[in-house]
């Protein structure tokens, strides 16, 4: 069944699915090739309520449909910094009920794994991957919110469309354990 309304928006069972999927089909919407994204995810009636200017420039009106978390794209991220890197210097105000990030990948399907070759620093890994036949270039999207709850999306680039997305709460672990991580301390 797809994801997606006929209308547009994402049909999902949970608010946080629905957030992921908004901001994959925003990524989309941006085309491949793109840089990392991150997203403060905050609370649509909290919005409203306590920045009305920007949840109007964000077209959230009084619409009773609205999705009740708003992602709010963030500044655009260092280039040149790992990623792991820069999300240890990050730090939500209470206001931001979770966060999200969207970025691109290679990855190789677990019957690789048995043939990489040893002794390959990071740098040499990646180039292994690139050139590798079976590689597959994706957009991971993962969220997580204060409370522990977690989604991800996931979309390959040679099946590009909104009812080939993949999503579940477990997808990408490592990213979704370093997204948390930001609400800690």
């Amino acid at each position: 069944m797809p994801n997606v309304s006929p209308s547009g928006p994402p049909m999902a069972a949970s608010p946080l699915t629905r957030a992921v999927l908004e901001i994959d089909e925003y990524a989309a919407g941006l085309g491949w090739d793109q840089p990392a994204r991150l997203f403060a995810l905050v609370d649509t009636v909290r919005l409203r309520a306590d920045e009305p200017e920007l949840a109007a420039q964000l077209g959230l009106g009084g619409d009773a449909d609205a999705a009740p978390l708003t992602p709010v794209e963030q500044d655009e991220l260092p280039s040149g910094a790992p990623l792991d890197e820069f999300l240890a210097t990050v730090a939500w105000p209470d206001a931001v009920t979770g966060c999200a990030l969207t970025v691109e990948r290679l990855m190789l399907p677990p019957s690789a794994e048995g043939s990489v070759p040893d002794g390959l620093d990071e740098a040499g890994l990646a180039r292994w991957v690139a050139s590798h036949p079976k590689r597959q270039e994706v957009r991971m999207t993962v969220a997580v919110l204060r409370d522990g709850a977690r989604e991800s999306a996931i979309r390959l680039r040679e099946k590009d469309s909104p009812t080939e997305v993949l999503t579940g709460a477990d997808l990408v672990p490592g990213l979704a354990e370093a997204l948390a991580a930001t609400f800690e301390g």
